[in-house]
């Protein structure tokens, strides 16, 4: 009888032990292609409020793929696990978590203007149960298209590449297209959404042959980035990206803000909702610094000549 409880008794202390926190983690992409120093950076944050992975908090990760559809029942799904915080990647995850619960916390990294978007009610006090971090990428198509003038300034031709599935897929062309004609270039539009349409995209580039290819910022690209630089290498394609992380595995110029960065600071968030913050009292986080980044390798095997003035103001230079 005494050995029997004995063994009883730690089995139930056990299972009345308080479950650690737990954090959803949403996605649009393939966990492989999501650079491992972007969630370490996560991570770290979550890490400064005392909380890790493993001891203090357990991290529910679910990522679509690329396919979109899916993300509706990954949302519900983390709802359903009752998790403290839900992180989210890029717009339609944010949207759709929003969607799917008004009570749990969420924390989002977007590319476009949460206010815009209608997540949040302003920057310094998004209200309800959203908050988060936003690159502010989709708004520096004018200046990526200045810089691509600057490095080809005999160029007549740009293509974008945009993701159709994107709430803000229209007015970043539209921004887009009236920079171009400042500037005085023609432009024409593609749209793919997954690796299949990827390539059908380059192919019709490599048809039409445009002087240069400007990237709608969107993560399925980032995602792609190791097919980007096979199909513009293949295809001799000079292009432009918001993502240093697109330059850094073989395209040729990049201008945005830190990634890392600012995954870093959605972690910082989730740690201290985790500790008693109400996300509609924590502002939206927005870059304080661009980012340019060149691929002199890429620059060299495309026989495009890297101005001086722009080497300068490069923050990095990939040889």
């Amino acid at each position: 009888m005494i050995g029997a409880g004995a063994v009883a008794w730690p089995l139930a202390a056990r299972s009345e032990q308080p479950k650690v926190p737990a954090v959803g983690f949403l996605g649009p992409g393939y966990a492989v292609a999501t650079p491992a120093e972007f969630t370490a950076a996560f991570l770290e944050g979550i890490a400064a409020a005392g909380f890790k992975e493993g001891r203090d908090v357990a991290i529910e990760y679910r990522w679509a793929d690329t396919h979109l559809e899916r993300v509706p029942a990954l949302a519900l799904g983390l709802v359903g696990l009752r998790t403290n915080v839900i992180f989210t990647i890029s717009d339609v995850p944010t949207v759709v978590a929003k969607g799917a619960t008004a009570t749990v916390p969420i924390v989002f990294i977007t590319a476009s203007d949460p206010v815009a978007m209608g997540l949040v009610d302003s920057l310094n006090r998004p209200g309800a149960n959203v908050t988060g971090v936003t690159l502010i990428a989709s708004q520096l198509g004018p200046k990526r298209l200045e810089l691509l003038r600057e490095l080809l300034p005999k160029a007549g031709v740009v293509s974008f590449l945009v993701n159709p599935n994107n709430a803000n897929a229209e007015p970043n062309v539209a921004d887009a297209r009236k920079a171009a004609r400042r500037l005085g270039l023609e432009t024409n539009v593609l749209t793919t959404s997954n690796e299949q349409e990827l390539d059908i995209a380059f192919a019709k580039l490599g048809q039409s042959k445009p002087d240069a290819l400007l990237v709608i910022p969107d993560p399925v690209f980032l995602n792609l980035r190791e097919q980007f630089s096979d199909l513009e290498a293949r295809y001799a394609i000079p292009t432009i990206h918001y993502s240093r992380e697109n330059v850094v595995a073989g395209g040729l110029l990049s201008y945005g803000s830190s990634l890392k960065a600012m995954f870093h600071q959605a972690g910082i968030y989730v740690g201290r909702i985790l500790s008693g913050a109400k996300p509609g009292d924590l502002p939206i986080v927005q870059p304080t610094k661009f980012e340019l980044t060149i691929n002199l390798k890429t620059a060299k095997a495309l026989g495009v000549t890297v101005p001086s003035s722009l080497l300068a103001r490069a923050d990095e230079v990939i040889e």
